[in-house]
């Protein structure tokens, strides 16, 4: 018998269960965009009086998100939004009173035109996100200024088992690389050719029938050209410098353990081990409770071992806390070499360009050894890792609870989009 009662609705006591939960949802949500609120006017504050510089920090940005853990992406909606607080009054108090989400607020301080503060803080508690930014991209936008054309670039995408290069270069190098790919091509389709002929001439004359169910391989494609045309340079490379190698794997062997990792890189596959260890250089370090067991030294220069151990016990980044960077990385002398100090692991540091140049003017200190490093600002205080979260010890915002976006299908003919006013004279 059929009921006509659906089978997925919930029986009232799951549904007051949901309705309970989701009004503590709605009250916590209301705090936590007030509470937002309050860490825009913190930032505004620190960024009016810029006491950020004295931290040590690049940016405001990399500021938040150090000491609130948030995304680099989230710190930067934070500084958006603190940047433009005082031009957007009626925005601002919306998030403070719990009207407004962080994601909200942001999209209006990241993209609006000036002076749309009243425009869109009565829409903007209707509208989701995305509806927002829809808002803000239909407002008129100046002439954008000409950009000079972008030179040769090349940019390297890994997923999964493939990885995709795309390379940018002038019309006159592209020729070149069409005629190389195009002559490798040829040959490599001519050997295919040779390789497939069904009737072979053995050195004494006598014609020998290949076997016909022997597998044939595909064709070759300008893929297989690429692929010939770069081991054919890498080739050539070699001769020219007999100690190069086609490859050097560098592995990291702890002698208490059974296991080892790659340098910096992915673990490989039995399979791939075995391919790349066929020619190639294998540089092994061996470790004991993760620690390199000695590397040597001669002179200040970082020789290319100690470097590889530098970056392993690092992990590639800046060792200033709330820093990044995995780029470009210096590596500094903790006890200088004109003071005495050795080039030794313990004696040396990973740090990015930046602050590498503001430790040696005096804007932060960096002290070791490495193994217990201590990093202070320009006024001496200790920069440590970590958020500053910690259990709250007052009341929350006593704020309405939030009741969100309706999310209703906006009818985009009937909306006039905000039209920021004309630049003026002076």
């Amino acid at each position: 018998m059929s009921s006509g009662v659906p089978s997925y609705q919930p029986s009232p006591p799951r549904m007051a269960r949901l309705e309970a939960l989701f009004d503590e949802m709605s009250e916590l949500t209301g705090q936590r965009n007030a509470i937002d609120g309050r860490i825009v006017e913190i930032v505004a504050e620190i960024d009016r009086a810029e006491l950020w510089s004295s931290t040590g920090c690049r940016s405001l940005g990399e500021l938040i998100a150090w000491k609130t853990g948030v995304s680099p992406h989230n710190a930067k909606t934070v500084a958006a939004i603190a940047d433009r607080a005082d031009e957007l009054p009626r925005c601002t108090a919306a998030l403070r009173e719990g009207r407004l989400s962080l994601d909200q607020v942001g999209v209006i301080a990241e993209r609006s035109g000036p002076g749309s503060d009243s425009h869109y803080v009565h829409m903007a508690e209707s509208m989701t996100v995305a509806q927002l930014r829809m808002a803000v991209a239909s407002e008129p936008r100046p002439d954008p200024v000409p950009r000079p054309e972008p030179g040769r670039s090349i940019t390297k995408t890994v997923k999964g088992e493939y990885t995709t290069y795309r390379i940018r270069v002038h019309n006159l190098e592209a020729a070149k690389v069409d005629a190389a790919l195009a002559s490798h091509r040829d040959g490599l389709i001519a050997d295919w050719k040779s390789d497939r002929d069904p009737v072979a001439v053995d050195p004494a004359g006598d014609d020998a029938v290949v076997d016909e169910g022997a597998q044939i391989p595909p064709m070759p494609t300008t893929t297989d050209a690429f692929i010939s045309l770069v081991e054919t340079g890498w080739d050539a490379d070699v001769a020219r410098r007999p100690h190069g190698q086609h490859t050097t794997v560098v592995v990291h062997l702890d002698i208490e353990k059974s296991s080892a990792s790659l340098h910096l890189g992915p673990v490989l596959t039995d399979a791939d081990r075995q391919y790349l260890l066929c020619d190639s250089t294998c540089e092994v370090w061996f470790e004991r409770c993760g620690q390199p067991i000695g590397s040597g030294r001669s002179t200040r220069t970082i020789s290319r071992r100690l470097r590889r151990a530098l970056e392993h016990r690092d992990h590639g980044t800046c060792v200033v806390p709330g820093c990044g960077a995995t780029r470009g990385l210096h590596a500094h002398h903790l006890v200088h070499w004109e003071d005495g100090g050795q080039t030794e692991l313990d004696n040396l540091a990973l740090v990015c360009a930046y602050h590498h140049r503001a430790h040696h003017r005096g804007g932060i200190t960096i002290t070791g050894p490495a193994t217990r490093l201590i990093v202070t600002d320009g006024d001496g205080d200790v920069m440590r890792r970590g958020s500053l979260a910690r259990p709250p010890t007052t009341a929350a915002p006593d704020v309405p609870a939030y009741q969100g976006p309706t999310g209703e299908r906006a009818q985009w003919k009937w909306y006039t989009p905000y039209e920021p006013p004309p630049p003026t004279s002076n």
